[in-house]
């Protein structure tokens, strides 16, 4: 065989192989499981959040609500604030808050938000029109929904006015199980509006692989941009109110969620520096 065709045929070889290769980093970029957020669900105690979550790759902050039970997170509400407000221009450079995911009006009862939810919606409008120096990049109704609440199909007629994009999140309480949910949320949901489902782990609703079905019914029935997974980084404490997981029990939740974008709950309540520590290593 002439030398230039035997150097022809390798370099073909060399590059085919080479694109295989790229194929497959490319495959497997995408079904690494991907923490680009933390939740925060605001309250006096974590007003001055702070973390390094950065260092899992999260990028972006969902903020849970700006304004709870009557008392707001920002100024210009029209309503009482709470103690101490805050720093929304410090939080606006975090590495972890390039996006902000805003939330708006919501209560620490979910009963009292279901009962309230005309209210609630209403309030939202007026929350979305303030202005923060954080970069927007959606907006969440602090509404919690699940097949047994009666009212949901209410929501789209009440959520015309908030601004998109929009989510909102969804569980399964009763376990009527994946492709029931799916089949009810999409039989009432407008098409512009998105869902983070909350696992359930964390509860020990389900285990993570059986949360991993949940999404993918959620993703089929809605589409593969509108669903997100809230990963629960906390279990139930001996005697009451729930503790951080270990790194051990997180670690293959996480892993479950492959090729989903993924956001911890919550950041500065249980996403604690030694648990970050030991997901990066």
């Amino acid at each position: 065989m002439p030398r230039l065709l035997r150097v022809s045929l390798a370099a073909l070889l060399i590059g085919a192989v080479g694109t295989a290769i790229d194929a497959l980093h490319e495959l497997g970029q995408g079904l690494r499981p991907e923490i680009v957020g933390v939740v925060w669900q605001p309250d006096n105690a974590t007003v001055d959040i702070q973390g390094n979550w950065q260092q899992l790759g999260v990028r972006e902050l969902l903020v849970q609500w700006t304004a709870v039970d009557g008392q707001a997170f920002v100024p210009g509400a029209g309503l009482p604030e709470v103690p101490r407000l805050p720093d929304w221009a410090r939080i606006a450079k975090a590495p972890w808050a390039q996006n902000v995911i805003l939330g708006l009006a919501g209560s620490f009862s979910e009963n009292r938000s279901r009962d309230d939810i005309d209210a609630l919606a209403a309030l939202s409008e007026r929350m979305a029109k303030l202005k923060t120096p954080l970069n927007v990049t959606g907006w969440y109704f602090p509404a919690e929904v699940d097949p047994s609440w009666a009212r949901a199909s209410e929501l789209p007629a009440l959520l015309a006015r908030l601004p998109r994009p929009l989510w909102i999140s969804v569980y399964d309480g009763g376990n009527i199980g994946p492709e029931a949910t799916a089949n009810w949320l999409k039989s009432w949901l407008p098409d512009d509006i998105g869902v983070f489902f909350q696992d359930g782990v964390g509860v020990y609703a389900r285990t993570a692989p059986v949360a991993r079905t949940y999404a993918d019914a959620l993703r089929k029935a809605l589409g593969t941009q509108r669903v997100k997974i809230i990963v629960e980084a906390f279990r139930p404490q001996i005697g009451g109110g729930f503790r951080s997981a270990t790194v051990e029990e997180l670690r293959p939740q996480i892993a479950a969620y492959r090729g989903y974008p993924l956001y911890l709950f919550d950041g500065p309540h249980y996403v604690t520096p030694d648990m970050i520590e030991g997901l990066a290593r």
